[in-house]
């Protein structure tokens, strides 16, 4: 048995289904279930609040379905997100959204615990502290996709939103240069501009930053302190 119990939040519109996966999750004394939701803005909430490790979350909802749930908590989706729903064709868009698993309703209580020891052994590996740095979620009309943060070769403010450039695509990002910049790893990626961030392996040169891509982008003066003690950190610079 684990040291600590993992916190585990249930999300489902219908009670009996979700009192259903609560009554299977408290036969397992390695669970504890911190919170029952019944939509997804609770969900939203009590993910932030209660920063469960295991996330059964339902994917047809009338006010924020699963997808929109893990869109809006952005780098605070759990370790560990189990998808229940009703409707098999959702299947392929839950693994493009890095589901460990996915139930369909009727499910069997061996399928439950199958499912269940499967999210456990996924706990149990070692973590990696930059994991929640190392993709962004991306949604789309219809679909939910996550980008490494490693194929992004600068980001742009445009608005309300945040331009995501990768190559010949840009991605729209409905989040903030100052959310982006404290959650990407500092040591990938700089800002340059109030409107601007790198990645500072695509970086070629200074002040009028070269991409690899020939991108050219303008550092403003109080950040370019910054930008050459990042590329010193990184390339040795003497």
């Amino acid at each position: 048995m684990s040291a600590t119990p993992i916190g585990t939040v249930v999300v489902d519109d219908e009670p009996l289904a979700r009192a259903n996966i609560v009554n299977l999750l408290r036969k397992d004394p390695e669970i504890r279930v911190l919170r029952e939701c019944g939509s997804g803005r609770d969900a939203v909430e009590a993910v932030r609040d209660l920063r469960p490790s295991l996330l059964f979350l339902d994917i047809q909802m009338p006010d924020c379905d699963g997808f929109g749930v893990l869109e809006s908590l952005g780098t605070s989706v759990p370790p560990a997100v189990v998808f229940v729903t009703a409707y098999d064709r959702y299947a392929l868009k839950a693994f493009e959204a890095q589901a460990l698993d996915y139930l369909l309703k009727p499910y069997a209580n061996a399928r439950f615990f199958r499912v269940l020891s499967r999210a456990k052994a996924s706990l149990a590996q070692p973590s990696v502290d930059d994991r929640r740095c190392a993709r962004i979620m991306i949604k789309n009309v219809g679909h939910v996709s996550f980008l490494p943060t490693e194929e992004i070769d600068w980001i742009e403010a445009a608005d309300y939103y945040s331009c995501l450039h990768t190559g010949a695509r840009t991605h729209m990002l409905r989040r903030s240069m100052a959310e982006l910049e404290h959650d990407l790893e500092p040591h990938h990626f700089c800002r340059i501009h109030r409107s601007t961030i790198v990645n500072l392996s695509r970086v070629r040169g200074l002040y009028l930053v070269a991409l690899r891509d020939e991108t050219r982008l303008k550092v403003s003066r109080g950040y370019r302190e910054q930008l050459q003690a990042a590329l010193e950190e990184i390339c040795r610079i003497p």
